[in-house]
């Protein structure tokens, strides 16, 4: 049984010992690549510090200009929200006006159609009484004067008969 733990306790250094050599590596490398990642930073940060400096600085001098815009912008709202209300007040008073003017145009107009109405039957009453009885006299007159013709001419006494049937 030494003899296997002789073998196990070799096996045990060489793992040991290989550990220690990768952890070593390991090591090296980390520093490396640490060394080469803080060069890029500090190269990143001379190249991108003055563009954010210049950034930093447009911002400075453009933040007025954007808060000027944006009070600009809730003036001119306020402004047309002003505005869109006086237009809304005197469309409305205007077709309120329409709409009452209509009404004023409607009742003239129904009067003047029923007085136009009125004027044309007493019109037709004034004209056709008076033509009903010239018609009355020209029946007259003509009855009259065919009477007259008939006494004139001798009758035949078929027309006679029914002539007085007629009659």
């Amino acid at each position: 049984m030494e003899f296997w733990l002789e073998v196990f306790s070799i096996v045990a250094a060489i793992a040991l010992v290989v550990q220690v050599i990768i952890l070593g590596a390991l090591f090296f490398e980390l520093k490396r690549t640490t060394e080469k990642v803080n060069k890029l930073v500090s190269d990143m940060q001379t190249r991108v510090g003055p563009i954010l400096s210049r950034v930093q600085l447009l911002l400075d001098d453009t933040q007025p200009r954007i808060s000027e815009m944006v009070a600009d912008a809730s003036h001119v709202v306020y402004l047309a929200r002003g505005q869109a209300q006086k237009m809304d007040r005197v469309l409305s008073e205007a077709s309120d006006r329409l709409r009452l003017q209509l009404i004023h145009a409607d009742r003239i107009l129904s009067g003047a159609l029923e007085a136009v109405e009125e004027t044309g039957a007493k019109v037709r009453q004034g004209f056709s009484g008076p033509m009903r009885r010239a018609s009355a006299v020209v029946t007259g007159i003509r009855v009259g004067l065919d009477l007259l013709r008939s006494r004139r001419a001798p009758r035949r006494p078929e027309e006679q008969h029914e002539e007085e049937l007629f009659i």
